[in-house]
C-alpha cells in the first residue's frame, strides 16, 4: 500500500507518548500485521475462505475491521520489505527498495521513523562566530532545549538593549539641555541629540547576533523525523544560506541568521526518503556520500553568486537512516559509488508486484479497503459486496491466475472514486454498483484513448471484424500495462529488389519488437525453402503510433506473412496475441486480460492467446459471452484456425508440420506444463 504524506500519521487514542505503542522493533519481527482483527463478535469462516473472496470474514461492512495502528503493520503483502525495515530500523541500516510505483516504498520508508526512538532526538543551534562571522558556529543540545536557550539569550539581549535605551535617553536630556539653558543654541543642541540617537541605534544592531538560530527543533515531535527529498534540488536537500544583498554599512544580516537547513539535517535520527533517487545530480549525489560516510555535513550557500557562497559553517549533525527507492532504471543512472554505500550499510530490495491469492491475503485486502476508507475520513464504509468487487479488481490487474495485484496505489485510487460515487448518491455505504462505476469512470487515459482509437476505427473501417482478407490479421497490444486495444498487421510479397530476398517491417518497431520479426522469419524461411530469395517481404503494423515494444505479436505476423506468400485468406472475425519461438513454439505474453476485451470491444468473435496464458485470464463479466477465447500451443494451431479454405489450409498446416518434426509434440508438452507469464 502508497502512501505519500509527510506528516506524522496519528495513532488511535489519546495524542500522548502513552497511547502509542512501544517503538522498538525488539521481538516484534514475526508478528508483522500478520492477523486482520475485527471488532466485536465477527468471526472468520474458515471452511468457506477459499471460496469466498473475502477470506471467510464475516463483516457487516468494513467499519467492522480493525485498522493497524503502526504503518508497518498497514503494508500489505511485501513480507521480506517489510522484516528488513524492521531490521533497518534497530541496526541503523540504509535500504534501497526498487520496485513498481505503488507498491508500498514510501510507506514502509514512514514506517521506519515511526519504529526509531524519539528519545535521541536533537535540536541544532547555529551562533554568531565573533573571529569570523563567516563561519558560523553549530551546537547539539537534546530536543526541546533549544527554545529554552534561544528564549534566555533573547531575555538578555532585551534586558541589555532596555540598559542602553535608558541610558540613550539619559545622554540626549543632557545634552538637549545643556544646548538650550546654557549655550543657548537650540539648533546645535537638536543636531546634537540626532548624532546621538544614530549612534546609539547603530551601535544596538550588533547584539541581534548574540541570539542563536534554532535551525532544528524537535521539541514537539513525537516520532524520529521523515523527510521526503524525492526531487529537492541541492540547497533543499543539502541545506543552503540565504542571500543578502546588504553586505555593508552595518544593515547586514548575521550569517548565522541565513544558514537553512537542508532534509539530510532535518532527518538527522529519523529517515531520509528519495525516490527517483537517479534524478539527483552528479554533485549533489556526491554530497550526500559524503554525508551518509561522516554523519555531519557543513552547510554552504549553493549559487556561486550568492554572498551565502562565503559563508561555511561548522558540520552540521546528519546521522539519518536513507531509504533510497526507484524503478529498475533507477540503478543504471545511480552513482556506482552512492549504490555501494547502501549496499555496504545495509539492505537492497525488490518490491513485488503480486502476491498469491490465499484467504488470508484477500482478508488483508479487504482491510486496505478499511485503511483507505478511514485515511481518506470522507467516504461512506463498503460492505462486503463492495469489498469483494475491489478484490476482484485486484485479481485481474495482477495479470496471473491465483494471484492479487500489489501496485496498490492504483487501487487506492478506485476504492476513493467508488467512495466518491456513493456519496454523491446519498447511500449510507459503498455498494457494488458504485465500484461497478467507479470501474468505468476511473479508467486511465491509455484506456480512454484506446477506446477511442477502437471507436474512430470502427468509423473509418480500419479494424475488420467480419469476412475474410489475405495477409491481413487483427493483432492485439497493450497500452500503458493496463489498456489493450486492436492494432491490424499487414504482409505483402514482392518481387526482390536487390541480390536476396528481405523482410522489411515499419511501424517504428523497438529492438525487442524488430528482433521478433527476425526470429519469425527463421520459420518463413524454413517453410519457404528456396522460394523466399527471390521476394520481398513487407510487414506494416498499421496506425502503432506510440510504436512496437514487445514480441507479443510475433504469430500475428508470421500468420499474416505465410498467408501472403500462399495467397491463402485470413478470418477477419479472430484476433490473436502470442510469441514465437524460432522453433515454432507460441510462448506467453503479457496483458493478455485486456487484449481479450480490445477485441471483444472491436468486435471480434473469437480471439488466439498461448495455452501458457490461458490460467491467466480474467476478463468482465460482459465480455464472457461475447467473444470465444482458443488457447494454442503451436504456430500450425494458429494457422489451422485462422486460415480460410480446407483444401489448400490444410496441405499448408500438414506441410508446416512436417517441416517442423517433432517441435509441435515438445511445444505442445512444454506449454501444457504452465510456462509462467512474463507479467
Amino acid at each position: 500500500m502508497s502512501n505519500d504524506r509527510t506528516t506524522d500519521t496519528p495513532y488511535e487514542g489519546e495524542n500522548d507518548t502513552d497511547a502509542r505503542p512501544d517503538p522498538s522493533p525488539d521481538g516484534e519481527l514475526d508478528d508483522l500485521g500478520s492477523e486482520v482483527d475485527v471488532e466485536g463478535d465477527v468471526e472468520i469462516d474458515e471452511d468457506d475462505a477459499e471460496d469466498d473472496l473475502l477470506g471467510g470474514l464475516k463483516v457487516d461492512s468494513t467499519a467492522d475491521i480493525k485498522v493497524p495502528d503502526r504503518l508497518v503493520d498497514q503494508v500489505i503483502g511485501q513480507e521480506e520489505a517489510r522484516d528488513i525495515v524492521m531490521r533497518a530500523a534497530k541496526q541503523h541500516r540504509h535500504v534501497m527498495m526498487i520496485g513498481t510505483p505503488g507498491t508500498g516504498k514510501s510507506m514502509l520508508a514512514k514506517a521506519m521513523s515511526q519504529l526509531l526512538p524519539k528519545e535521541s532526538l536533537q535540536d541544532v543551534l547555529v551562533y554568531h562566530n565573533p573571529d569570523d562571522s563567516n563561519e558560523p558556529k553549530v551546537r547539539t543540545v537534546p530536543a526541546g532545549k533549544g527554545d529554552q536557550i534561544v528564549e534566555a539569550h533573547q531575555e538578555e539581549v532585551q534586558k541589555r538593549n532596555q540598559m542602553r535605551t535608558f541610558l540613550m535617553w539619559i545622554v540626549l536630556a543632557v545634552v538637549v539641555g545643556y544646548a538650550f539653558l546654557v549655550e543657548g543654541a537650540p539648533l546645535l543642541g537638536i543636531l546634537a541629540a540626532g548624532i546621538i540617537y544614530f549612534a546609539f541605534r547603530y551601535s544596538n544592531r550588533g547584539s541581534d547576533a548574540m541570539i542563536p538560530k534554532l535551525l532544528i527543533n524537535n521539541a514537539e515531535r513525537q516520532t524520529a523525523p521523515f523527510e521526503d527529498a524525492t526531487g529537492a534540488h541541492a540547497g533543499a536537500l543539502l541545506g543552503d544560506v540565504r542571500h543578502d544583498p546588504f553586505q555593508s554599512g552595518g544593515m547586514e544580516t548575521p550569517a548565522h541568521e541565513r544558514v537553512e537547513a537542508g532534509a539530510i539535517h532535518k532527518s538527522n535520527k529519523g529517515v531520509l526518503f528519495l525516490d527517483e533517487i537517479n534524478t539527483l545530480d552528479v554533485r549533489s549525489q556526491q554530497h550526500l556520500m559524503t554525508a551518509i560516510q561522516e554523519g555531519e555535513f557543513g552547510i554552504t550557500g549553493q549559487s556561486e553568486r550568492s554572498s551565502g557562497a562565503m559563508v561555511q559553517t561548522e558540520p552540521v549533525p546528519c546521522d539519518f537512516i536513507m531509504v533510497a527507492a526507484g524503478n529498475m532504471d533507477a540503478m543504471e543512472n545511480m552513482h556506482p559509488a552512492l549504490r555501494s554505500r547502501i549496499k555496504g550499510y545495509g539492505y537492497e530490495v525488490y518490491m513485488d508486484d503480486t502476491i498469491d491469492d490465499t484467504p488470508e491475503m484477500r482478508r488483508k485486502f479487504a482491510r486496505f479497503v478499511a485503511q483507505e476508507v478511514e485515511r481518506d475520513g470522507q467516504l461512506p464504509d463498503f460492505t462486503p459486496d463492495g469489498v469483494r468487487e475491489v478484490i476482484l479488481e485486484a485479481k485481474r490487474r495482477a495479470g496471473r491466475k491465483e494471484h492479487l495485484t500489489l501496485e496498490l496505489r492504483d487501487l487506492g485510487g478506485l476504492v476513493r472514486v467508488a467512495g466518491d460515487i456513493a456519496r454523491s448518491k446519498g447511500h449510507e455505504y459503498t455498494e457494488r454498483d458504485d465500484v461497478l462505476e467507479a470501474k468505468k469512470r476511473s479508467r486511465s487515459i491509455e484506456q480512454q484513448v484506446a477506446d477511442n482509437y477502437i471507436e474512430r476505427r470502427k468509423a473509418y473501417q480500419m479494424e475488420s471484424s467480419g469476412g475474410e482478407a489475405v495477409g491481413r490479421v487483427n493483432g492485439l497490444a497493450v497500452m500503458g500495462g493496463d489498456s489493450g486495444i486492436m492494432m491490424p498487421v499487414m504482409a505483402e510479397v514482392t518481387p526482390r529488389q536487390g541480390e536476396g530476398g528481405e523482410i522489411f517491417a515499419t511501424g517504428k518497431l523497438q529492438e525487442i519488437a524488430q528482433e521478433a520479426v527476425e526470429n519469425v522469419s527463421a520459420i518463413i524461411k524454413k517453410y519457404s525453402g528456396e522460394g523466399i530469395a527471390d521476394k520481398d517481404i513487407h510487414i506494416q503494423f498499421v496506425q502503432s503510433y506510440e510504436g512496437v515494444e514487445g514480441d507479443s505479436a510475433s504469430i500475428t505476423v508470421a500468420t499474416a506473412v505465410i498467408s501472403a506468400l500462399e495467397n491463402i485468406p485470413i478470418a477477419q472475425d479472430l484476433a490473436m496475441t502470442g510469441s514465437l519461438s524460432v522453433r515454432g513454439d507460441v510462448l506467453p505474453v503479457g496483458g493478455v486480460t485486456h487484449k481479450i476485451e480490445a477485441a471483444a470491444k472491436s468486435g471480434c468473435d473469437r480471439v488466439i492467446i498461448p495455452k501458457a496464458n490461458e490460467q491467466d485470464v480474467m476478463i468482465e463479466d460482459e465480455y464472457k459471452d461475447q467473444i470465444e477465447i482458443i488457447p494454442v500451443s503451436h504456430i500450425s494451431e494458429v494457422l489451422d484456425i485462422a486460415l480460410v479454405g480446407e483444401p489448400e489450409k490444410d496441405s499448408l498446416v500438414d506441410r508446416l508440420k512436417n517441416i517442423t518434426g517433432g517441435a509441435l509434440e515438445k511445444g505442445s508438452a512444454s506449454a501444457q506444463g504452465g510456462s509462467p507469464s512474463p507479467q
